[in-house]
């Protein structure tokens, strides 16, 4: 790939201010209304992973979800 030259790096714009359509298709997120989730790193067996990834874009939330309400049916709600 060639340099940039001047003209090409004043022409760059930040991701936000692409159309809205190419945001998505670039996967721009705009920025989070309040924070609710913390990342973490955790290890699920790998049938579990393969069948929540099998249902599609969200599994990650269909997996936070069973937890909440695995605690819920235990008698701990959210705080």
């Amino acid at each position: 790939m060639p340099p940039l030259t001047d003209a090409a790096l004043r022409a760059l714009q930040p991701a936000g201010k692409l159309p809205a359509t190419l945001q998505r298709k670039l996967g721009v997120r705009g920025p989070q209304r309040t924070p609710t989730k913390e990342r973490i790193t955790i290890r699920l067996s790998h049938d579990v992973v393969e069948q929540f990834r099998a249902t599609g874009d969200g599994w990650q939330t269909r997996i936070d979800t069973a937890l909440q309400e695995w605690l819920n049916a235990r008698g701990h709600p959210p705080t």
